[in-house]
């Protein structure tokens, strides 16, 4: 199958209404039926604001936080209409990928 790797960038401690921001996302891929999601902890990076961002021990809320999908494009662009419909900015990388999985019979 052919679609797109998308990426959303966040942080620890951003917050989306009675949770964070990465669990609400992918709770709203689930909502969508995405046939999945990966929520990747960074140790550290550095943001589009130019500031050094990572996980210390009193301040884990800085710690930079990864949501990734692999999807077809009508499921990424609903996706993404809903974090739109939201409100919502968050930074995010689309990539187009092909995906599959090994030893699937056709």
């Amino acid at each position: 199958m052919t679609g797109c790797q998308l990426t959303f960038y966040t942080l620890q401690d951003r917050k989306h209404g009675s949770g964070s921001l990465a669990e609400w996302l992918l709770h709203k891929a689930r909502e969508l039926k995405i046939g999945g999601a990966t929520l990747i902890v960074a140790n550290g990076g550095l943001g589009r604001n130019h500031k050094l961002h990572s996980a210390r021990f009193f301040e884990l809320g800085e710690q930079p936080v990864l949501v990734q999908v692999i999807l077809p494009e009508t499921e990424a662009q609903a996706l993404l209409a809903a974090v739109e419909a939201e409100g919502l900015q968050i930074f995010y990388v689309k990539i187009p990928v092909e995906f599959g999985v090994t030893g699937e019979k056709s």
